[in-house]
């Protein structure tokens, strides 16, 4: 089992960062690998193994594709497909993009030929980890989603399956006693405190209670460490905070520049008013300020 304390002075990369998760959890080292089979059971409530990950990190040298988020794009050794994703600033339409790229990496599968069938198809999974918004009004911060007729009560069965992990419903779960946790409350404390100085201690009772999590800390030691990893790590975040920036700026562009386009509207409207008759007053009490 890996051994690993974070002390006060470890100076950690914040591992909710996608750029982080994945140089923790794409690795084609045992401690990567093990750590992301350890999360993922713990996610789907089974033991399962992740024989291979194509982690589909897009060109260095393109800035807009590097905004993508991709997923952690894995295979089980039972065949199974799982995606796992980090969501640090989740969009507005998080949900349906979920349920989009589930359905792409269901029907991804290739079941042409004589000797396969919709039988064959391996079950999968997206899983996203969602860290500053709330999504669902329960108090549950883990939820999986699949086929199911709500009216009737029954259950599709398939082979599709969306899990969620809301990190900001962890305020009570973070004060359980490590050993009543479960492992995907342990993992969540882990993601949502681990760069939280006054937690660092409940963060060690974690390590030195739960090898998966001790694996990923284990990485997450090395990466933070690593002055070439720190440089593309904080290269990544340079280009994100760019073109964050540049989207914002744009976007207060468009909105100047429609601000000037509607009050050029309404001065023409104004003068169309006018014209056929109608006193200043008049205009006001029917149109208000247009």
């Amino acid at each position: 089992m890996a051994t690993v304390f974070l002390s006060d002075d470890d100076d950690l990369f914040d591992i909710r960062r996608d750029n982080v998760f994945k140089a923790v959890f794409a690795r084609d080292t045992p401690e990567s690998m093990g750590a992301l089979s350890k999360l993922v059971s713990a996610l789907i409530g089974r033991d399962i193994s992740i024989v291979s990950l194509l982690a589909n990190e897009p060109p260095s040298d393109n800035i807009r594709d590097r905004q993508i988020r991709y997923d952690l794009n894995c295979r089980a050794e039972n065949g199974e497909l799982i995606a796992v994703e980090m969501c640090l600033n989740p969009t507005a339409f998080e949900l349906e993009r979920l349920e989009f790229y589930l359905a792409k990496l269901f029907i991804g599968q290739d079941i042409r030929g004589s000797e396969v069938s919709y039988g064959d198809l391996k079950s999968t999974y997206q899983i996203a980890i969602l860290a500053k918004e709330k999504f669902f009004d329960d108090n549950e911060f883990l939820h999986t989603f699949e086929y199911y007729d709500s009216v009737n009560k029954v259950s599709l069965d398939g082979k599709s399956r969306i899990v969620t992990l809301e990190l900001s419903k962890l305020d009570e779960i973070v004060e359980k006693p490590i050993d009543e946790m479960t492992a995907s409350e342990r993992w969540a404390v882990f993601f949502e405190y681990l760069t939280h100085k006054e937690k660092r201690s409940r963060i060690n009772e974690i390590l030195s209670y739960e090898e998966g999590i001790a694996m990923a800390g284990s990485v997450l030691v090395k990466v933070s460490k690593d002055e070439e990893e720190r440089a593309r790590i904080m290269r990544d975040e340079k280009i994100e905070l760019d073109w964050a920036n540049y989207m914002a700026e744009a976007t207060r562009k468009g909105h100047r520049e429609g601000l000037e386009e509607g009050r050029v509207e309404g001065e023409q409207k104004i003068i169309e008013l006018l014209k056929n008759g109608k006193t200043p007053e008049e205009i006001i009490k029917e149109y208000g300020n247009i």
